[in-house]
């Protein structure tokens, strides 16, 4: 039986599946949801069709088996019990073969497009649209764990538009005052503290991976200037952009 290498987190795959019938258990929930071609699957003895209109649901500890003919493509998500939660795993093992509304696969469709062009910083932002993905599913009005993460969802997607918390809570369409709640809730700061931090970790990705001068890497984080980039890195990271950069190289030389 496989078991998922975090508790925490989901897995998140694009795979093709061969057709040869492949029959194994995990102790996970996990999500198929095909972007091409058909595939077949027994899931506890009920055999179904999965395609860009079907997805398919396989609860934890069930033995199944998926095979396929021609060239097929999936976004598979190997999720954990505490991001679903029991009713909505037992909602959904009642229909293994659930049909995609539109919204869905749209959000499945974005979810690999992601997946595809952003392979290393990919899988941590997308953990964001998966509770607003398992509602859709579900056929659920949003929770406000879902609107939450899809707001930090777009703000990791681009940190260096000028977010506000007045902007935040536009976006959530909610009050400034219930924005801190929730983010109090769900992360135990603040919406100030938790984008400032989001901006240095983008910062300091920029300052390891490209060549990027110092002051565009400000303005592609959300810093007004080379100035306001350094104080942020010394007191979130206690180091300086030009330090980190030169211990990244080190650490990679």
């Amino acid at each position: 039986m496989a078991t998922k290498s975090s508790s925490f987190t989901a897995d998140i795959h694009l795979r093709s599946y061969r057709d040869e019938p492949l029959a194994h258990s995990h102790d996970f929930p996990q999500l198929v949801l095909p972007l091409s071609g058909r595939l077949e699957l027994d899931i506890a003895g009920r055999q179904g069709l999965a395609d860009t209109a079907t997805g398919a649901f396989v609860e934890p500890g069930a033995t199944h088996a998926t095979s396929a003919e021609g060239a097929n493509r999936s976004l598979i998500l190997d999720l954990t019990p505490a991001m679903m939660g029991t009713q909505m795993m037992e909602q959904l093992a009642l229909r293994p073969f659930m049909p995609l509304s539109q919204a869905a696969g749209k959000l499945v469709e974005f979810m690999a497009l992601i997946l595809e062009q952003q392979q290393k910083m990919a899988s941590a932002q997308l953990q964001h649209w998966i509770p607003l993905l398992l509602d859709t599913l579900a056929l659920a009005a949003p929770r406000v764990h879902s609107r939450l993460h899809a707001l930090m969802a777009k703000i990791e997607a681009d940190p260096g538009l000028p977010w506000s918390v007045a902007d935040m809570a536009s976006a959530a369409a909610i009050s400034p005052s219930r924005l801190h709640e929730w983010f109090q809730q769900e992360t135990g700061t603040s919406p100030r503290a938790w984008l400032a931090e989001v901006r240095v970790r983008r910062a300091c990705e920029l300052l390891h991976a490209s060549t990027l001068p110092l002051p565009d890497i400000a303005l592609r984080c959300g810093y007004s200037d080379q100035s306001a980039l350094s104080n942020a890195m010394r007191k979130l990271r206690d180091t300086t952009p030009a330090a980190y950069r030169r211990a990244a190289r080190a650490a990679t030389a």
